[in-house]
């Protein structure tokens, strides 16, 4: 499976993606996060659907294979507390998310190899939904 597969369609805001790019400059070597830069579609943040997955969103996931609901928030490298809930979005997880739709499903590889696969069923909270657009 390539990497474009594994990204798909995706959406970032104008401030996410300036966010992202700067994570890239100090990670030189993360290929998935390159790879989304170049390949997403970018919008101002008070343009975004509230069912478009963003950081800091709170997000409801189910596992493909299992059923099993998990609640996470989608975050920086410095604010990850994966035991409370809080992904990087630099993980293999997160980076999985960021940028998709309510209903999509996300795909990714982890770094022994196994593949994960869960739905988005439920946006808990956007940060740009509730007037928030410098989060």
């Amino acid at each position: 499976m390539t990497i474009t597969l594994l990204l798909g369609e995706r959406t970032l805001t104008e401030l996410d993606h300036a966010r992202l790019a700067k994570l890239l400059e100090k990670s030189p070597h993360h290929p998935v996060l390159e790879t989304l830069l170049e390949s997403t579609d970018v919008i101002r943040s008070r343009e975004v659907p509230s069912d478009l997955v963003t950081m800091y969103s709170q997000l409801t996931l189910v596992d493909t294979r299992t059923g099993e609901r998990r609640k996470l928030t989608l975050c920086y490298p410095q604010d990850a507390d994966p035991a409370s809930g809080f992904v990087s979005v630099l993980s293999p997880v997160g980076i999985s998310l960021i940028g998709l739709r309510l209903g999509a499903t996300a795909n990714w590889i982890l770094p022994g190899g196994g593949e994960g696969s869960a739905r988005v069923t439920e946006i808990l909270f956007q940060p740009e939904a509730s007037g928030d657009y410098t989060t």
